[in-house]
């Protein structure tokens, strides 16, 4: 009985592995605040960030723009991540940043044609539309991570220094994407006033053509 469980749960997880990417980032969202401020916390992060790579790299799978610019970002990203970390070198840390946030957007883009790939509306393709939407406010979130890297005090908030942590880009990123703009964090330097405005033109030209397409194909269906 147990193996029949087992081999059941296997073949959902199969079948619906956007709805696996969505969660395991939406409850990096939950732990990030508790880990953010320790080095095991943020050790635990990178962890939570090597897990969500894997699961994209699942997901691109099964759309039609293939594993092999995926795999080219990922490797190196995770490499440059543990050298970053082990040797102490912020450049790298920033160089996985870079890599990390193209293989979102990649990913992004790979789902987003993976939904509109036909006519009709999977349950898996209703997870992407939740998966795409955390993909793109994680890869804005690593670009502006790495626009204040290059360019210092390019975002001001309420803490002390050159530097916004990890949360507060992420806070804002979903606050941009999501079209309610509230956030504490203010964009001062013009490359990072350009991430924002692009992030807010990917938000309404999402929700415009995308989810409105899939909104419409069910509501046709059900008809």
């Amino acid at each position: 009985m147990p193996v029949a469980m087992t081999t059941r749960w296997l073949a959902i997880a199969r079948r619906h592995p956007s709805a696996w990417l969505l969660g395991i980032q939406l409850l990096a969202v939950l732990l990030y605040p508790a880990l953010d401020e320790t080095a095991g916390g943020r050790a635990l992060v990178g962890a939570f960030g090597m897990a969500v790579l894997g699961l994209a790299l699942w997901v691109v799978q099964r759309s039609p723009l293939g594993t092999w610019l995926a795999l080219l970002l990922a490797i190196p990203a995770v490499v440059f991540s543990l050298a970053g970390v082990w040797l102490d070198k912020p450049a790298l840390a920033t160089t996985a940043q870079l890599l990390e946030s193209l293989l979102y957007f990649y990913t992004a883009g790979a789902l987003t044609a993976y939904m509109l790939q036909d006519h009709k509306v999977t349950r898996d393709e209703l997870f992407a539309v939740g998966a795409t939407f955390t993909l793109l406010a994680w890869a804005f979130a690593f670009a502006f991570s790495v626009c204040q890297q290059w360019y210092p005090g390019s975002f001001a908030g309420t803490g002390e220094g050159d530097l916004r942590s990890w949360m507060e880009l992420l806070y804002l990123s979903f606050s941009l994407l999501s079209g309610v703009g509230l956030s504490d964090v203010v964009p001062l330097h013009p490359q990072a006033r350009a991430l924002v405005m692009l992030e807010q033109f990917s938000g309404v030209m999402y929700v415009a053509l995308v989810v409105s397409r899939l909104v419409g194909l069910t509501m046709l269906k059900r008809s």
